[in-house]
């Protein structure tokens, strides 16, 4: 067994979004009893003035209220980080250096593929956390929930500080799933998707806006709100769909579920005796 390394004490920590992958590596991490290790979370915020955080509702009061008190529960310290900035902040943006004549206008909805809101609200955040702590990547690992049947995603760990507990142990998404449910730790989102992600994300499908609108209406009303606002770079919201065009597909999903639903509850209803 090789001995203790020298030089800085090397760190541990855990890339959490609450989601199954990251949240099973946690899991993995105190059922092997591995080096001590700290969990951070970004939340990306919609509304920081207000309150309103980028997450859905019932998954950050997963990760606030059932997933860290666990976690703390069992001896891990959670760091909770958000950035300077948040999505409103980031619509309203005044172009001031464009190229392409869209000085004075405002950013708008990020752009599908490209998203700002990634990069402003999650990743500097992560970066500056590290660097205010004054560690390098090669002073700290950190751990990454990506699961054996993601091979492309893991083979770009190689060569670098992160590491996949899963790839470790030998699991995969499905397995990690079932992990996370067994320890009550399964985000209540996965009742409706299979990924994670903000409640305003314009890569969303349409059942997740469905989701959206038929569940927290106060939210999918913020997004109606800032498609009437004027003076955007760009009306798209979705790939070059509007928000409107987008809305109206979702309404349509939603009667085509509600629609097929009626159509199948007629096949389960018990057929009449003829005694009645």
């Amino acid at each position: 067994t090789a001995g203790p390394k020298k030089g800085p004490m090397m760190k541990y920590f855990h890339s959490w979004s609450g989601g199954k992958d990251s949240t099973a590596a946690i899991i993995l991490d105190h059922i092997h009893g591995l080096p001590p290790s700290r969990i951070v979370f970004c939340e990306v915020m919609y509304d920081r003035k207000n309150g309103i955080s980028g997450e859905l509702p019932e998954h950050i009061d997963f990760v606030k209220n059932v997933a860290i008190p666990k976690f703390t529960e069992w001896g891990f310290t959670v760091d909770l980080i958000t950035a300077e900035t948040d999505y409103l902040e980031n619509f309203f943006h005044v172009i001031s250096k464009s190229r392409n004549g869209n000085n004075g206008k405002m950013r708008g909805f990020p752009l599908s593929g490209r998203c700002t809101i990634n990069r402003d609200c999650k990743l500097k955040p992560i970066h500056d956390y590290y660097k205010r702590n004054g560690l390098k990547p090669s002073e700290y690992t950190q751990y990454v929930g990506i699961a054996i049947d993601e091979p492309e995603r893991l083979e770009r760990l190689r060569g670098t500080n992160k590491v996949s507990l899963l790839e470790r142990y030998g699991y995969t998404e499905k397995m990690a799933l079932e992990l996370c449910r067994e320890h009550g730790l399964l985000s209540p989102t996965y009742q409706f998707t299979s990924r994670g992600g903000c409640w305003f994300c314009p890569n969303q499908r349409l059942s997740e806006m469905a989701h959206l609108k038929e569940s927290w209406p106060d939210l999918w009303a913020e997004l109606e709100r800032l498609d009437n606002v004027e003076g955007r770079v760009t009306k798209g919201f979705k790939y070059g769909e509007t928000f409107a065009q987008v809305a109206r597909r979702v309404e349509q999903w939603i009667r085509n579920r509600d629609l097929v639903e009626q159509q199948l509850s007629l096949f389960d209803k018990p057929e009449r005796s003829e005694h009645q």
